[in-house]
């Protein structure tokens, strides 16, 4: 008889954040939202080789104001003075959040808010089931939603006219990088794995 009870050879341990003063542990991603995580995270690091800005996942904290501490998925400094060996002190320029059941209220809520209040210049909601992402701007204080991209409607794509189709939205431009085009097809493929 096999038993794998105290045997296991790695543990995950959950992810755990500061939320509003209060310390929330977070369910294990499932593996689209790695899919999207992993190819943002090189989509960033591709173009940021040999350059000033500096790209992180989840692993490297970042410390926020009023005690807030956050695991974002993705992550962009530019201020190297912000990188300390124990994480990101201060506001990250681009964050990145890609949505689980148990993380969705807090990215699109209070998360947002601190956020924007500590001076994110941009962020990006990422959700993996309907293959979207949210673009938002930091402008004179306030998130502002720049683009709402999505990969596939929700009907068969072979479905719809030859019109709407050439309108679904594939790419979107970076605002903090001008010369980065971020394809959609590239953020949820599972081809590079």
């Amino acid at each position: 008889m096999y038993s794998t009870a105290g045997n296991l050879a790695y543990k995950e341990e959950p992810r755990v954040e500061i939320i509003g003063g209060q310390v929330v542990a977070f369910a294990s991603p499932s593996t689209a939202h790695e899919y999207a995580v992993d190819n943002i995270y090189t989509i960033f690091r591709e173009y940021l080789r040999g350059k000033q800005c500096k790209v992180f996942s989840s692993n490297r904290a970042v410390f926020l104001e009023g005690g807030e501490t956050y695991l974002p998925d993705v992550k962009v400094v530019c201020d190297r003075a912000k990188i300390k060996s124990d994480g990101i002190h201060g506001a990250p320029d681009l964050v990145v959040e890609v949505l689980s059941p148990s993380t969705g209220r807090y990215d699109r809520g209070h998360k947002m808010e601190v956020y924007e209040r500590s001076g994110v210049r941009e962020y990006w909601i990422v959700e993996p089931v309907s293959q979207t992402v949210d673009q938002y701007v930091l402008t004179d204080g306030r998130f502002s939603l720049l683009n709402s991209c999505t990969l596939t409607e929700e009907v068969n794509v072979q479905l719809l006219s030859e019109e709407r189709r050439a309108i679904l939205v594939k790419e979107f431009p970076c605002a903090l990088f001008e010369d980065l085009t971020v394809s959609l097809e590239k953020v949820f493929s599972e081809e590079n794995w």
